[in-house]
């Protein structure tokens, strides 16, 4: 084999270097041609940089300077790049099916098809929120348990429905090391869960003796998970969610050497589960700071290489689900399942699309489990060890969010653990603060919800599906994405209902096409979005004809749109025509200031629709004008 010397094959050697300011001297050009912003020099990427939550900032370009770090080889602490050498790359990541069916026949049904259809290991809730314990011999008929691994989610009732499948491996003659799998206790996420700290020491010491129980005869089941999705469905950040995960899983080390397991022992009946959100790169960038904390605590506690390497459960995130065109949550989750194979997850979750509204049915169950097949199968996503390194972006946000989750860590740490923590209201206080956050970046459209908060569609039928089992609370809220839109939109159902027509705006649209069309389409998106129809029919409008116009549509409201220059000349006249007819409120599509905005409220214009304006304030208070409970 010949191999040519560098001089010879040197990629892109015609083309002269380029250094970061001379990216920056063209970006500065552009800015100033556009007059989006007059900055030059390192100020050009701070115009051109994105805020994330936990004060990250994403820069418009990195280069190998803006990480000077090793992330190491893949199986290799700090396992950064993956918890194994082959990544999973051999057989893909572990496709794990949730189920909560109650009746444990069609459970078992479900069961069977996942397993003949792609998926290749069982999540069952059982006890209250799922098929009832003793009925899991029931729902596990014809599941050859060693072949597929079980993995129980089972609430309070942990104990018993563990004692009840360790039975039924006896029972079944499933040799011991075959038994494969998780016993699910989390005494400390059932807190989060249900706020009840009655009986946490017992809870715990029962998740002690299971372990021990595990590590000495069923070397292929472990006993805890460190869940930490109640505290990413309570509004938590990325680092706020690892942060809490860390304190939980040093608090179940520090219980499992109490009842004289080793620390390498300890750390290898843990599995940790994280959520997996549309925002591909977090998530990516989330998992892999995940191994690396895991590993710095192993480190820490004398954990040996073998036993340090973290195993992760990735699922797809309950918050980002939409209940408004259901449809849409295939494709989020699409994006979260290739973020989490990216992020080297062992194991992934993919929930049906329709699992916010209910029990799933077999079409989506399959969408779910065939997401998974078509990024291993034909998109060949898992044949790369760590796609992701290298990518100095990844790495520099890895880092970040890694060096800001260890600071949350310590925080709960300071305050006694997690156990601790909780008793003194501090992990609520936090989770609520970043929600609040967001809350406001949803509310002002900053992150947009597509069906819901854009491009909704007002004439979908609902999705309706079988109600699931109650999950257990009373501890940590669980947001939504949609939870401030879906108020809004649960008012226009009651209202439509109740009259046979949803509250309605007129769209009062001045001048020629050209001049209106853009803020007749941003109006009508905003109003449709807290269940508003928008009523837009004649096509154009003026002072003379507007209240005739208004009276025939039905509508209570109007929305005046059009140019800033057409604004100036009929604006006023049309504002005042509409009160004159009776329309309350009326809104003015743009942000009009000073002279001209204090012009427009004396003619009648009650509000004022635009970009980055706060919408469900906006959308509330048009609907209490309307008149809708």
């Amino acid at each position: 084999m010949t191999v040519l010397p560098d001089d010879e094959f040197s990629l892109a050697a015609e083309f002269p270097d380029a250094s970061r300011d001379d990216w920056r001297r063209l970006v500065e050009g552009v800015l100033r041609k556009t007059g989006a912003a007059e900055a030059s020099g390192p100020a050009v990427e701070d115009v051109l940089a994105t805020e994330l939550e936990d004060g990250l900032t994403v820069r418009p370009l990195y280069t190998s300077s803006d990480f000077a770090g090793d992330a190491g080889c893949p199986g290799a602490p700090p396992f950064v790049r993956g918890g194994k050498p082959e990544g999973n790359a051999l057989t893909g990541w572990d496709v794990r099916q949730l189920h909560r069916q109650p009746d444990a026949a069609r459970c078992n049904e479900e069961m069977l098809a996942d397993l003949e259809n792609g998926v290749t290991s069982l999540w069952v809730s059982a006890g209250a929120a799922g098929v009832p314990v003793e009925r899991l011999p029931d729902a596990l008929d014809g599941v050859h348990l060693d072949l597929a691994p079980v993995h129980l989610d089972a609430g309070a009732e942990f104990d018993a429905a563990a004692r009840e499948l360790l039975r039924l491996y006896e029972t079944r003659s499933v040799p011991p090391r075959a038994a494969l799998g998780n016993l699910g206790a989390d005494p400390l996420g059932l807190l989060a869960r249900t706020g009840d700290a009655s009986d946490l020491d017992g809870q715990c010491a029962s998740a002690a003796r299971l372990a021990e129980t595990c590590h000495g005869g069923y070397p292929g089941l472990r006993a805890l998970t460190v869940d930490a999705l109640p505290y990413h469905e309570a509004g938590g950040s990325a680092a706020q969610e690892l942060g809490a995960s860390l304190a939980t899983g040093v608090a179940y080390l520090r219980e499992l050497t109490a009842a004289g397991l080793t620390a390498e022992a300890a750390c290898a009946q843990l599995e940790f589960r994280y959520a997996a959100t549309a925002d591909q790169f977090l998530t990516t960038a989330k998992l892999r700071a995940a191994r690396r904390l895991w590993a710095r605590v192993a480190q820490v506690c004398s954990v040996g290489p073998a036993g340090a390497a973290q195993r992760q459960h990735a699922v797809t995130s309950r918050v980002m689900m939409a209940r408004r065109d259901p449809w849409v949550n295939m494709l989020r989750t699409t994006v979260a399942c290739l973020a989490a194979g990216v992020g080297g997850a062992d194991a992934v979750t993919v929930l049906p699309f329709d699992s916010a509204l209910g029990l799933p049915d077999a079409f989506a169950r399959r969408i779910a489990r065939n997401t998974s097949s078509i990024l291993l199968e034909e998109s060949h996503l898992a044949q790369v060890i760590d796609p992701a390194g290298g990518s100095w972006y990844v790495e520099r946000l890895t880092d970040e969010l890694a060096r800001k989750a260890w600071e949350f860590f310590q925080e709960i740490e300071n305050a006694g653990g997690q156990a601790a923590a909780w008793r003194s209201g501090l992990v609520a206080e936090r989770l609520a603060q970043s929600w609040e956050r967001r809350s406001a970046d949803l509310a002002h459209r900053r992150e947009p919800v597509t069906g819901v908060s854009e491009f909704p569609h007002l004439a979908e039928e609902p999705v309706q599906r079988a109600p699931a089992p109650p999950e257990p609370g009373g501890g940590l809220p669980k947001v939504r994405r949609d939870e401030a839109f879906e108020e809004l939109r649960a008012r226009s159902d009651a209202h439509l209902a109740a009259t046979g027509a949803r509250p309605r705006v007129f769209i009062a649209a001045l001048g020629p096409a050209a001049a209106h069309t853009a803020r007749v389409g941003f109006a009508a998106n905003l109003l449709q979005a807290g269940g508003i129809e928008p009523v837009h029919e004649p096509e154009t409008v003026g002072e003379a004809d507007v209240a005739e116009a208004f009276t025939d549509s039905g509508a209570k409201a109007a929305c005046v749109c059009s140019s800033d220059k057409l604004y100036a000349e009929q604006a006023e006249g049309v504002a005042a025509a509409l009160v004159a007819a009776g329309a309350d409120p009326v809104l003015l599509a743009g942000r009009p200031s000073g002279a001209e905005r204090e012009a427009y409220l004396r003619a009648g214009v009650g509000e004022f629709v635009y970009s980055g304006g706060d919408a469900v304030a906006l959308l509330s208070s048009v609907l209490d004008r309307l008149g809708v409970a």
